[in-house]
């Protein structure tokens, strides 16, 4: 583990390495399994309601393990209750300074990883892992090398 409080821009290519398996771990605990259940649920196959269900889960979950690395959500959050259409539940998500949705610490992370992605095959393979589990499979649109006739 990394020196806890560590400024979270500055951890190594190893660093990276290690939060980015805290973090899978972390999801792939009962509760956080049954939380992102419940979020993908509520989100009923919808990308636009798994933005506003899906995506304030997992950014919690990350967040709860890379605090301790140095990446701090940077102010207050508000929390917005949102009920979910599909099954009538109240949804509790945060929604941090400056109107954000998603954690200033987790996008941080994220470009942190995103980084070193061209540098290490392992953390390219640990960060595809960790999107797959709450962001729905994306299927491209066949290219074509063609242009339309006019």
């Amino acid at each position: 583990m990394a020196a806890v409080g560590q400024q979270g821009s500055n951890l190594t290519l190893e660093q990276v390495k290690e939060v980015l398996g805290e973090v899978i771990e972390a999801f792939q605990t009962p509760e956080n399994t049954q939380r992102m259940e419940e979020a993908q649920d509520d989100a009923c196959n919808e990308m636009g309601k798994m933005l506003q269900f899906v995506l304030p889960v997992a950014t919690q979950i990350q967040q709860e393990v890379i605090k301790a690395y140095g990446f701090s959500s940077d102010g207050e959050v508000t929390l917005l209750h949102r009920a979910s259409f599909c099954t009538g539940q109240v949804v509790v998500m945060p929604l941090y300074k400056d109107g954000l949705t998603t954690d200033p610490g987790v996008l941080k992370f994220a470009r942190l990883v995103k980084a070193y992605e061209t540098q290490d095959p392992e953390i390219a393979a640990m960060a595809t892992k960790l999107k797959s589990m709450f962001l729905p499979p994306m299927t491209v649109p066949p290219h074509s090398n063609t242009l339309p006739a006019s």
